[in-house]
């Protein structure tokens, strides 16, 4: 029981270790990117992009990245598992939301129109 505890805190303690790493990965690579700015683009770019992957990597390996690694896996399952409308489909619902977004506008237009006489009928400015 007490093995247990020391390991639980011993590993937030290498979470924690990790995390800082991670930090100091991608502030040195955003710094180096800007003091580094007299040499190529891309040579600057694939220097970030690979300090990035390398703190992505030391990320992934504590236990909020396994977490989030393996909800990034499963909705890409879940993605997969769509079942996405044809063209017909997709057209036919955009019409019926297109309608449905003019017959709404025009009852609400028809709504304040008969406000808007009302208000005048009782104020006395209209005729």
């Amino acid at each position: 029981m007490n093995t247990k505890i020391k390991t639980a805190a011993s590993n937030k303690l290498v979470d924690f270790i990790k995390w800082i790493l991670v930090a100091v990965l991608v502030a040195t690579g955003i710094f180096g990117f800007h003091y580094f700015s007299e040499y190529s683009l891309l040579l600057r770019v694939v220097s970030i992009l690979g300090i990035v992957g390398i703190a992505f990597f030391v990320a992934s390996t504590t236990s909020k990245g396994r977490s989030t690694v393996d909800f990034i896996r499963q909705s890409n399952i879940e993605v997969r598992r769509v079942v996405w409308p044809t063209r017909q489909e997709t057209v036919q619902m955009t019409g019926i939301v297109l309608l449905m977004v003019v017959m709404v506008s025009l009852i609400i237009w028809s709504l304040d129109s008969l406000l808007l006489w009302t208000v005048r009928i009782f104020t006395g400015q209209g005729g």
